[in-house]
């Protein structure tokens, strides 16, 4: 089995975050019939929300602020999403990417802030933030329900994944 290099795993997961909370955005502000403006919006605001709150709370530079690219992506998938006909996306894609986003990013969050020199526990909450904000800041937005207020184990799987990525760490 080759050797994954831990900068890239960390990249990837930084990438699928931002990607599948964008994919969210974009899809709650199709769903709502709103203008491929506002899909742009909802797919950076979602898909950095968290991030940016994390990177502010830790002294970080914003990340998507030192790299254009990442609003590139995030405004190239809400223009995909906004052009598909709503019948190709699947009824659950919402939920889904919102688990997997919440996922890559509650450990990615976890893992920056324990390299920015953020203890274990306050790292928790790092992860914790990184993966629910963007999703909570684009529920306000689009006047729903927000998605840590529901039946779901949003907050609590965000804490179960930073956790068990601490635990890894410390098992070694």
């Amino acid at each position: 089995m080759p050797d994954i290099d831990n900068a890239l795993l960390v990249r990837l997961l930084d990438l699928i975050g931002i990607g599948v909370f964008a994919l969210s955005g974009a899809l709650m502000a199709v769903r709502l019939r709103q203008t491929l403006v506002t899909a742009g919006f909802f797919a950076l605001v979602t898909g950095v929300g968290g991030g940016s709150v994390r990177d502010l709370l830790i002294g970080a530079p914003v990340f998507w602020v030192q790299d254009g690219a990442i609003a590139a992506v995030c405004i190239a998938i809400a223009f995909a999403v906004w052009i598909t006909p709503e019948r190709w996306w699947p009824g659950q894609l919402l939920e889904w990417a919102d688990a997997v986003g919440l996922a890559a990013y509650a450990v990615f969050g976890t893992a920056k802030a324990m390299a920015w020199g953020v203890p274990p526990m306050p790292a928790l909450l790092m992860g914790v933030i990184t993966g629910c904000v963007g999703g909570t800041i684009r529920d306000v937005l689009a006047g729903v329900p927000s998605i840590i207020m529901r039946p779901e184990v949003y907050v609590t799987a965000a804490a179960l994944a930073s956790g068990l990525f601490l635990l890894l760490l410390w098992l070694g």
